[in-house]
Parts: C-alpha cells; structure tokens; sequence
C-alpha cells in the first residue's frame, strides 16, 4: 500500500496516541472513563482496519475506515481514514468511489499536509481509468481511448506539481505528465490517421494541426506533420503541403515517413 504522506506528521501509532491525548483533553467537564473507553475504540477501530486492508479484505477495511473517519473527525487520523478509504477503493478498481472521495478530502481539507498526496491518488486513479473491469483482460494503447481520462490525470498532476513542488510525489507527477501529453498528441494521430484512410482528409488536416500546435516536440508530431503534407497534396493545395513537407524535413529530416524525400502512404 502507499505510504500516505502527512508532511511532519507522527507516525500510525503515535497518530493514534494523539487521539488518545485528545479525549483526555477533552474530558474536562465530561466522564474520564468514557473519554477514556472513546480513545480506546478508536484506537481499535485502525488496528482492525489496518489488519482487514492488509488481509486483502478491502470491503471489511472500508467500512471501518468510514466508521474511523466519523469517530475521529476533527483529526489528522480521521484524514488519514478518508485516503486510506480512497486507496483501497483504488485498489479494488471502484474508480467511481474512490474520485468521490478524494475530492471530498479536497473539498474538505484543501490545506492538509497530505493534499499533495490526495491530488496524487486523484491523478492516479484517472490515469488508469481505461476500460474498467475489462482493462486488465483486454489493455488498449492510451492513445487509442477516449482522452477526457488522461486529460483529468493531467490535470490533478499539473496542481500537484504547481503547488506542492517539493512533494515527494511531484517527480513521478511530472513522468507521468510527460506521458500523457505524448498519449494525447498520439492520439490526435490516430484519429487524423483514421480520417485520411477513409478519405475525409480536411478532417485528417484538422486533427494532425491540432497535435502539432497543441503538443509541441512529442513524436507523434512526426507523422503529424506528414499526414497534413499527404491530405493537402490528396486536396491540391500544393502550397500548404510544401510547406508542411519542409517543417518537417527540418524538424525530422532523417524522417521514415519521407523515403527518398517522396511522400508515402501512412
């Protein structure tokens, strides 16, 4: 399981210690013995969650952690209940569950210590958000799915890395952007591609010029720039493929796509 990363925060056990001094804190004016027993229920209720997640027995751990989160509320613990919650949901592939509460946890708690992590679990989850139950039988290329997925995974990095830079998830965020960008620019290929093989080729045009002037120096925008020579030479418009020819015999002039300097078909 992921280490959560609450920034100078105690460790699991002295997290727990903390509610325990709490209640009894909070016990002026009130019965030390049921302050007391409270601390004591909490306590348990993370061990036993902890021992169901780490059995495997996600379900049985959610519901504790539910039940954590509401007996702690007010706490770093009760937080901590709420990712670990998220995690395990993730885990399970209960996407739809696990955004829902991570974004609560955002709504919520926008200046915890481990926001950096709940944006990181938000992208992470997006970022595998491909075919569902399916995904793991049949995997599909990212770039040949629906891009709104990978543009949300873009987007909860994107906030990490703006506003938690020193995070210690902030490097694997940057990775994984890089290759979401380069996912979608592959697949704004892929469908220029699809368009040009069925001979809509002002479509073919519009999407390859999407992935050149939106993803700027991925690979994709090779062949993208190739298929925009190949539709305008197909349209005539002999001016506009010389000029997509020669950005991309500067930008790529050892180009598969242009054997001997002719166009191919892709």
């Amino acid at each position: 399981m992921l280490e959560l990363n609450f920034a100078r925060r105690p460790r699991a056990k002295a997290l727990v210690a903390v509610i325990v001094a709490s209640a009894l804190l909070g016990a002026c004016g009130t019965d030390p013995k049921k302050a007391i027993d409270d601390a004591k229920s909490i306590s348990q209720l993370y061990e036993d969650a902890r021992e169901e997640a780490a059995a495997g027995a996600y379900e049985p751990a959610i519901k504790l952690y539910e039940r954590l989160e509401a007996r702690a509320a007010g706490t770093l613990l009760s937080q901590q209940a709420q990712l670990e919650q998220a995690y395990l949901l993730y885990r399970q592939r209960e996407n739809a569950r696990a955004l829902a509460v991570v974004e609560r946890f955002l709504r919520l708690h926008p200046a915890s210590p481990a926001a950096d992590y709940a944006l990181y679990l938000q992208g992470l989850i997006h970022f595998n958000d491909d075919l569902g139950l399916f995904g793991s039988w049949f995997p599909r290329d990212l770039s040949e799915r629906d891009q709104q997925a990978s543009r949300d995974s873009y987007a909860a990095f994107r906030q990490l890395v703006d506003r938690f830079p020193e995070s210690r998830y902030a490097p694997d965020a940057i990775a994984r952007m890089k290759y979401i960008v380069g996912t979608l620019a592959a697949y704004e290929v892929h469908v220029a591609r699809y368009y040009y093989r069925r001979g809509a080729y002002v479509a073919a045009v519009n999407r390859a010029q999407q992935a050149v002037q939106e993803f700027r120096g991925v690979a994709a925008s090779e062949e993208a720039l190739y298929l925009m020579a190949a539709s305008y030479d197909r349209l005539g418009l002999n001016d506009l493929r010389d000029d997509a020819l020669r950005v991309l015999k500067t930008n790529h002039p050892d180009s598969a796509w242009l054997p001997q300097g002719q166009l191919r078909q892709p």
